[in-house]
């Protein structure tokens, strides 16, 4: 479904331009969920933008269903790490604001005798994805300032899904939670993914969140040469949150290990 082909990133000019990406080569399958780990300033943001549309390659391509990206549109759906939430409209406004900017067009729409009747549906469908989330139809009406950062995420998460996309990127979604809103909504998002069938990229500094969450994890490292390349390709479908200990933190390991070797010697 996805595939990147000899992406390289540069940002700024000679003499002070700065690698980001050197030679990002990989192809991403129909309904896998793939975690993307690395350390801080390997690219793994850029990436997941480069995927999103929202930026371009320096070199390479990167085709989703055999087109280029060129920009952001509802095949992918990003929930990025702070919440894009409106502030003045309520938790159900924000998840129906998608679906109610691309069903009507015009400054008179609401004015046309079917209006009313595909509003109550959106907001229902809205509304179905909220409860989906775990949130309740009282939470609904709730505004952004209202709800608690678990709350505001389930929103975000509600916001994207709810246009159907294709692909679900998510940028380091969880990393403002507390510990045990973290977990419930890792659980969440691994359950949504499976009812879904969409492709899931996944940002995260956290291992075990990788190897849990993922169904394959992909690790950057910055190579000598400046820029980050692709140091480990893994398959985790055996791993879940309810595996064994011992093969969590066997898999843990064995990802850390591979990520601090130099992408030119991690792969052999």
């Amino acid at each position: 479904m996805i595939r990147i082909e000899n992406v390289h990133v540069d940002y700024g000019r000679s003499p002070d331009r700065k690698k980001i990406l050197n030679g990002i080569d990989a192809e991403i399958r129909a309904g896998e969920f793939v975690s993307i780990v690395g350390q801080t300033g390997c690219g793994k943001s850029t990436l997941l933008r480069l995927i999103l549309g929202e930026e371009k390659p320096t070199q390479g391509r990167v085709l989703v269903d055999g087109m280029e990206r060129s920009q952001p549109d509802r095949q992918c759906g990003y929930v990025p790490q702070k919440y894009s939430l409106f502030p003045d409209k309520s938790a159900l406004s924000n998840v129906t604001f998608g679906p109610e900017v691309t069903t009507f067009r015009g400054p008179w729409a609401w004015l046309s005798p079917r209006y009313h009747r595909q509003m109550r549906a959106i907001c229902d469908e809205a509304l179905a994805y909220l409860q989906h989330t775990g949130l309740s139809e009282v939470d609904s009406r709730k505004y952004p300032h209202q709800l608690s950062g678990g709350m505001q995420q389930r929103v975000a998460i509600a916001q994207t899904l709810v246009m159907k996309p294709s692909i679900v990127l998510m940028d380091e979604a969880f990393s403002a939670l507390d510990p045990g809103t973290r977990a419930a909504m890792q659980r969440l998002i691994k359950r949504l993914w499976r009812e879904s069938g969409a492709t899931f990229i996944f940002v995260t500094h956290n291992t075990r969140e990788a190897v849990c969450l993922g169904t394959r994890v992909i690790g950057l490292a910055k190579t000598s040469g400046g820029g980050a390349s692709i140091a480990l390709d893994l398959r985790m479908d055996h791993i879940d949150f309810d595996s064994a200990e011992n093969d969590v933190q066997g898999a843990v390991n064995r990802i850390e290990a591979r990520a601090a070797q130099p992408p030119e010697y991690a792969l052999l």
